[in-house]
This record gives structure tokens, C-alpha cells and sequence, in this order.
């Protein structure tokens, strides 16, 4: 049976979707229902579930690091996921977007070269991401350095970005599946973009 946790955190209702000690799904919304709704499509036609009302270590551990996350503060987590109703490709794209770390962006381009494929297919992988924040789908952006797409809506992904801001100055490139992927401080999005408040 799956577990559905849901908690709020300041401006944000978190939710989980746990099966087997496993994350299946996470959301995020300024709308509890949205977040009920956004895990109920997640799961298995005809899945039994149950909403989980008391504590539970697991599954607050979870929604502490997506409040944590959308705060913008340092995480660290250990967490499994149940990956196996994905396919191989998003599978390896949301495995190298994990290794995005706060303060930094890649570029759907950067990613498609390490993991195969074309800038668009990672959108393809980035929209369907069903573990936002935790795998940060949100520190995909476009190669003009504009924020690109975003299924919580450009103003949500800006927001969280500019809490992971760190300030840092250079890229880097970090190794991933035997090749380099370059990571972008956050400082280097596109001006047009801070507009969105």
C-alpha cells in the first residue's frame, strides 16, 4: 500500500508518496488540494492508498527536505526512489539532474550531451519529473540562460532560485557517466528573467 504524507511549509503545502520505504512521488503547491491531486496522479491505476494523519520518520524526513529545499538552505538526504516505472532515459536524465548542486543551473543542452538525446527530450524529462524539488528540476534551464519551462510556473522556479543563489562566480564541470557536464552559478540567468519578482 502507498503512504501520502502531506505537510505545509510557510508559503507551500509538501507532499510524498511512499511505497515499500521508497519515494514514489513528491509535489509542491500553494494549494493543498493541488498537492493531494498531483500524488493521486502519480500512482498506479487503481492503487491503494492511505493518507498517513500522524508522524511518521520517513515520511517527515522527506517533506522536512522539500520545505528545506524551497526555502533554499543545504540538504543532504539518503533517500531511495521508486524509479522502475520509468524508463531507462528519464531514469539516467533525473539521476544527473540530482548531482545539480544548490546555487548552480545546467542547461537542458549540458544535460542531453552527458545523457544522450536532444535538449528537448530532457524537457520531455524535466516535466514529467515525478520528485520535485527533491530531484531540482528546477535548476534546468535554457542554454540562453532564461529559465527555460517550469510546470509550477516561471515565477515559482525564479523564487526558489533566487533563495539557492550562493553568489558564486565561475563554472565548473562536473564529471558525470565519463563525461563533463558544465554547471552555471545561478548569479549568470539572464536579466529578462528577474523580472518575474
Amino acid at each position: 500500500m502507498i503512504e501520502l504524507h502531506i505537510q505545509e511549509f510557510e508559503e507551500f503545502w509538501c507532499g510524498t508518496a511512499l511505497r515499500n520505504g521508497k519515494i514514489f512521488a513528491t509535489t509542491f503547491a500553494v494549494d493543498k488540494r493541488y498537492v493531494h491531486k498531483s500524488l493521486i496522479k502519480e500512482l498506479p491505476h487503481r492503487s491503494d492508498y492511505h493518507i498517513i494523519r500522524e508522524g511518521n520518520s520517513l515520511g517527515e524526513e522527506i517533506l522536512n527536505v522539500v520545505g528545506n529545499m524551497l526555502r533554499g538552505k543545504d540538504v543532504s538526504f539518503s533517500f531511495q526512489f521508486d524509479m522502475a516505472r520509468l524508463s531507462d532515459y528519464s531514469q539516467k536524465v533525473l539521476k544527473l539532474t540530482s548531482l545539480i548542486p544548490t546555487g548552480y543551473v545546467a542547461t537542458y543542452g549540458d544535460l542531453a550531451k552527458v545523457a544522450g538525446g536532444s535538449p528537448r527530450s530532457v524537457g520531455r524529462v524535466m516535466a514529467t519529473n515525478p520528485f520535485p524539488p527533491i530531484i531540482p528540476c528546477h535548476r534546468v534551464v535554457a542554454a540562453d540562460m532564461t529559465l527555460g519551462g517550469y510546470g509550477g510556473g516561471l515565477k515559482i522556479k525564479w523564487r526558489i532560485l533566487r533563495k539557492e543563489n550562493r553568489n558564486y562566480k565561475k563554472v565548473f564541470k562536473l564529471k558525470a557517466n565519463e563525461k563533463s557536464m558544465k554547471l552555471y552559478p545561478i548569479c549568470l540567468l539572464r536579466a529578462k528573467d528577474n523580472k518575474l519578482g
